[in-house]
């Protein structure tokens, strides 16, 4: 299944992870992700993506979201969402993500920050 609005990304994000569903959850991601993790390093390409969320997807963590605001112009979106991780890693996060609409016709992240708030400074 994928993304029909930039709201779908998160649900489907919830579904797969809850499910385990590595294949699937890379699906939501541009082949171009940048994707910020916690210590602040960008991580690029599905590839390295897909070992930075292995733990989370491993131990099936469930993802709660409420999204705040989404931006559109053309297509790309900007998303303002908070997420909470239940699992062995418990996080309360804000993120900023940019979702890009694809030649398909579905929504994809291109752009993940999910810790933008509470980050510490280098």
């Amino acid at each position: 299944m994928s993304a029909h609005s930039p709201e779908d990304i998160c649900c489907l994000f919830r579904q797969h992870m809850a499910e385990a569903d590595m294949d699937s959850v890379l699906t939501l991601y541009d082949r171009e992700v940048a994707f910020l993790n916690q210590a602040g390093e960008v991580i690029r390409g599905q590839d390295r993506l897909k070992q930075e969320l292995s733990s989370l997807v491993a131990t099936k963590s469930r993802f709660e979201y409420s999204i705040k605001q989404i931006v559109h112009t053309n297509d790309i979106a900007l998303m303002h969402t908070h997420w909470t991780v239940s699992g062995p890693q418990q996080m309360k996060v804000h993120a900023i993500e940019v979702a890009r609409h694809q030649t398909a016709g579905s929504w994809r992240w291109l752009i993940d920050d999910p810790f933008t708030v509470g980050r510490e400074d280098p």
